[in-house]
């Protein structure tokens, strides 16, 4: 059976005038370094609106759904949920697998 890669496209709307401190917060608490090297993970990149100045569109790319499955249960997802807490009003997430 072949693998497929994984990809997911997150749209993050932070609450109003939070984006700025979403963002600094994902890269002083070292998380995206430590979610980048996890196993599998190709890409994990995060993208700001010109029209929207508090959305942010996140991009993952994964070896397999499975890889992004066990990326979900890590311990340093909780630092995740805590900052979307404090800054995100919703979230929308779409996938898609590609060969």
């Amino acid at each position: 059976m072949e693998n497929k890669l994984f990809h997911l496209l997150v749209t993050f709307h932070a609450k109003p005038g939070q984006r700025e401190n979403f963002m600094r917060k994902l890269v002083t608490t070292g998380l995206l370094d430590t979610i980048r090297a996890e196993d599998g993970c190709q890409r994990y990149d995060f993208y700001l609106s010109v029209q929207d100045e508090d959305e942010v569109l996140l991009v993952e790319r994964w070896e397999s759904l499975a890889h992004q499955e066990v990326h979900m249960t890590q311990p340093h997802m909780a630092i995740m949920r805590e900052i979307q807490a404090e800054t995100i009003a919703s979230v929308e997430l779409t996938e898609y697998e590609v060969r």
